[in-house]
């Protein structure tokens, strides 16, 4: 009995993958748990397993293919006590079939009109593949696309293949009447790339060259255009001194040297930010609609920049974390996640995130909410700054935080909570060590 396997599923967010590399060839014989493919998600490359015994005998996707739907078949196995009698199977309608080239080659006549048909390329698949212009022209021209050969990447359609297709049978005569000026124009036109939201981009004369997305840059843009046009944001900007939480850390690094850990201001951050959740806890929920998930403990998400764009690994229960574990735990999920090897758990889920621009020398910004979250706080760089200190004009270093929150679910008042909190933590950071 022949098994299929499917494309997986592999974060909550992914709804199609690359199909990154095969480890395995047409022939092999794998055992249950045995990786057979790297798959290429919105947020990592994963190692996808066999889940029984037996013989591959067909790989379906191409190594290298993007785009592959959660769902697609892309191998199939043979199961051992199957194989001896699949091969005669397979003989029989090879010979039953044989008459049937003779049969439509004895018809020459409308072998032209049946020619585009006999592309399957692209038809045996879920979908046709097609790219944003091909599509238009083809909409435009009355151009059935399963009836196009596709001559891109994987066998993609293109505007010329479209043209190609729908110009056989036009005079050439308005195209070649057309003012030279226009037509080059037109042409600059019509390969601008697409923008994937119905725009395109015209480069014009300037030097460019085209970059392919990445699945994570895709997710990012389309996850984040949700949240800008979906989630409501109220922004809440405090001043904080960092100068005791600065002193405290020079302090715990000596102590913490033996044991080779050197906290970041980050790594204490994220502490505060995981206590002022609990002690504001009308900030630490989801907005699910017509209900709001209300979290008991703080997990939170830090922003990580990886060459293929950004992910948020978890540090859970920050709450109630040492800031030595905190800082060895963020240290081993940012390297992991710049080599892609970050395990679903690691990075979906969270209650809250957390954005740190301050050590690249931005001052302030406002973060964009990673829903179902219902806040994001976003850190400045600290900086030597006139304060007042016990009612005396002084130098001090600040910092300028900032918390965006969905106001569906999060009322300013409750924000404003927040940042008081943890605006307190961290100028008075002994509450972070207690």
């Amino acid at each position: 009995m022949s098994i299929e396997l499917k494309m997986p599923a592999l974060s909550p967010t992914m709804e199609e993958g690359t199909l990154a590399r095969w480890l395995v060839k047409e022939g092999d014989t794998v055992s249950s748990g045995d990786l057979i493919a790297e798959i290429e998600t919105d947020k990592a490359t994963m190692e996808f397993e066999a889940v029984d015994e037996g013989v591959i005998t067909q790989l379906l996707v191409a190594e290298g293919t993007d785009g592959v739907k959660v769902g697609t078949v892309i191998a199939i196995i043979q199961g051992e006590d199957d194989v001896a009698t699949a091969a005669p199977k397979a003989a029989a309608p090879v010979a039953t079939q044989a008459p049937k080239p003779a049969e439509v080659a004895a018809v020459p006549a409308p072998a032209p009109v049946t020619a585009p048909v006999a592309a399957p390329s692209h038809s045996s698949g879920d979908r046709i593949k097609a790219s944003p212009l091909a599509k238009r022209i083809a909409a435009n021209s009355g151009v059935d696309l399963a009836a196009v050969s596709g001559t891109g990447p994987n066998g993609r359609i293109v505007k010329a293949d479209v043209e190609a297709f729908s110009g056989a049978g036009r005079s050439p005569a308005p195209s070649s009447a057309m003012d030279p000026g226009l037509r080059r124009e037109s042409l600059a036109t019509d390969n601008r790339p697409s923008t994937g939201s119905g725009l395109t981009v015209d480069g014009g004369d300037i030097p460019h060259e085209v970059v392919k997305l990445s699945n994570m840059r895709k997710t990012i843009a389309r996850r984040l255009t949700e949240s800008k046009q979906q989630v409501p944001h109220i922004y809440l900007t405090v001043d904080v001194r960092l100068d005791a939480l600065l002193k405290l850390r020079g302090e715990l690094n000596a102590s913490l040297e033996p044991r080779g850990i050197k906290l970041s201001v980050n790594d204490m951050l994220i502490k505060a930010l995981g206590l002022a959740l609990i002690q504001a806890p009308k900030c630490n929920v989801s907005f699910a609609g017509d209900t709001m998930l209300q979290y008991s403990r703080a997990d939170i998400s830090v922003a990580v920049s990886v060459p293929t764009g950004l992910i948020t690994p978890i540090v859970t229960d920050a709450a109630n974390k040492s800031l030595s574990k905190i800082s060895t735990e963020i240290a081993e999920l940012a390297a992991r996640a710049k080599e892609g090897k970050l395990q679903p758990h690691e990075y979906q889920g969270g209650t809250a995130s957390i954005s740190n621009m301050g050590m690249m020398g931005i001052k302030q910004f406002e973060a964009v909410i990673n829903p179902p979250q219902a806040m994001i706080m976003a850190i400045g760089a600290g900086e030597k700054r006139p304060y007042i200190v016990d009612d005396a004009l002084a130098i001090a270093t600040v910092m300028s935080a900032t918390g965006s929150f969905d106001h569906r679910a999060i009322d300013g008042a409750d924000g404003a909570q927040l940042m008081k909190v943890f605006k307190e933590l961290v100028e008075k950071p002994l509450g972070l060590v207690a």
